[in-house]
């Protein structure tokens, strides 16, 4: 599975990549820090799974949400925010994503999700 990390901050990107890169199956194949350039990842890369963060740099990961789920073949969106409020949950599942997490309570879960999405579970 080829996941995409999107997330401004560097040490929350490089704390995800450590936490996946023991997972058998898993393997991140880039990361971006801002909307644009998860856009372009997400269409050169074509990944399986995006860990998407909702407040991002020039967009938001509302925006980069909705640009990803048009492909043809949408890959597992995660969201993953410190702003775990209802409205953003609710707005991001109706967007399609497939995962919302709060990083402060939840962040545990997203190897977890993403080794059961390899074998296959889900």
């Amino acid at each position: 599975m080829k996941v995409l990390i999107v997330d401004d901050s560097a040490k929350m990107r490089e704390r995800l990549i450590s936490m996946l890169e023991g997972i058998e199956g898993v393997e991140v194949v880039g990361e971006a820090e801002d909307a644009p350039g998860a856009i372009v990842m997400n269409e050169w890369l074509k990944p399986d799974a995006i860990v998407l963060d909702i407040r991002i740099p020039k967009g938001s990961g509302f925006e980069v949400l909705e640009r990803v789920k048009r492909r043809t073949r949408p890959p597992i969106v995660i969201m993953l925010t410190n702003f775990a409020y209802p409205q953003y949950r609710d707005k991001c599942l109706q967007s399609g994503a497939d995962y919302f997490f709060c990083k402060s309570e939840e962040f545990e879960r997203i190897p977890e999700v993403l080794e059961t999405l390899v074998n296959g579970s889900i």
